[in-house]
C-alpha cells in the first residue's frame, strides 16, 4: 500500500483545498469560471456536477496550475498555486484527465507509472516500488510490461490512476473518472475509490456513482457554485437538478 503517513502528516485545520474567490476567462474573452469559493477538507470526497460548460474541467486545471487564477486564489494544503510553489503543489495534486489516453504516452505501463517519481529524481529502487505499490494499488499488479493501447478503456483509466498515485498525492482530482466504462468496470473504479485514503474533488456526470460514493455535492453552472451540500439533500430536490440540466438517480 502507498504510505499512508505522507497523506496525513498535515494538520487537520489546514484544508485539502482553500478555494476563494476564483475567476477565470478564457482569451477568447468567455468567462469560465465567477467567483468560485468553496473548501475540502483532508477527510472528503466531494463530487463536483454540473451541464457541459458550466466551468467543472476548467476548476480542476487550476488545482496544480496547468491554468492560474486571474482573481481570487486556489491553496492547496495551505499553499497557494503560484509559481513558486509549482513543484509541490504538483506533488501534492494528482490529477486525472477524462481521456486516459491523454495521460499515457509510453510504450510500457510500468514507464508510465514511472515518470511522476523519475522526474521527482528519486532512486531507481524508491521508483519501482512505487510503481509496484501503485498498480498493485488500483488492481493492475503485473501489468508493468504490457502496452497501454493494448489495454480495455477501464484499465487504462486504473493505469492513468496509478500514474498519479505513485507520486504519493495527498489530493485527488478526477474528471469524468467513469465515463466509457461498463458496468462491471464501473463498479470496480467505485470500490476502488471509495477505498483510497487521499481527499478527492471528482467531476461527473453519472449521478449513480455520485450516490454510490460521495457525502457532499458541489453543483456549478455557468462557471458559479451554485449549490453545495450533502449529497442526499441536492439529489432530493428535483427542482434545483432540473435547473441546472441534471437528473436525479
Amino acid at each position: 500500500m502507498l504510505d499512508s503517513e505522507v497523506l496525513t502528516k498535515s494538520a487537520p485545520s489546514v484544508a485539502a483545498l482553500d478555494i476563494a474567490g476564483l475567476s477565470y476567462r478564457y482569451h477568447n474573452g468567455q468567462q469560465a469560471l465567477k467567483d468560485v469559493s468553496f473548501t475540502l477538507q483532508p477527510d472528503e470526497k466531494v463530487a463536483l456536477i454540473g451541464p457541459n460548460g458550466a466551468g467543472k474541467s476548467t476548476l480542476l486545471l487550476h488545482l496544480n496550475g496547468i491554468f492560474k487564477a486571474q482573481a481570487g486564489r486556489v491553496r492547496i494544503f495551505g499553499q497557494e498555486t503560484i509559481d513558486a510553489n509549482l513543484g509541490e503543489i504538483r506533488a501534492l495534486v494528482g490529477l486525472v484527465f477524462q481521456n486516459p489516453d491523454d495521460q499515457l504516452f509510453s510504450p510500457r505501463v510500468f514507464d508510465d507509472v514511472a515518470f511522476g517519481p523519475l522526474y521527482m529524481g528519486l532512486p531507481e529502487g524508491e521508483i519501482r516500488q512505487r510503481v509496484g505499490d501503485a498498480l498493485a494499488c488500483v488492481g493492475m499488479g503485473g501489468f508493468e510490461e504490457r502496452r497501454p493501447h493494448e489495454l480495455s478503456i477501464g484499465e487504462r483509466k486504473r493505469v492513468a490512476l496509478a500514474t498519479v498515485l505513485s507520486m504519493n498525492p495527498r489530493l485527488l482530482a478526477l474528471d469524468e473518472p467513469s465515463a466509457g466504462l461498463d458496468p462491471r468496470a464501473r463498479r470496480g473504479l467505485i470500490n476502488l475509490l471509495g477505498d483510497l485514503p487521499q481527499a478527492m474533488l471528482v467531476s461527473t456526470h453519472d449521478m449513480h456513482l455520485v450516490k454510490d460514493l460521495f457525502k457532499r455535492i458541489i453543483i456549478m453552472d455557468s462557471g458559479a457554485v451554485v449549490a453545495d451540500g450533502r449529497t442526499e439533500d441536492i439529489l432530493a430536490d428535483v427542482d434545483l437538478l432540473e435547473l441546472h440540466g441534471l437528473e436525479g438517480t
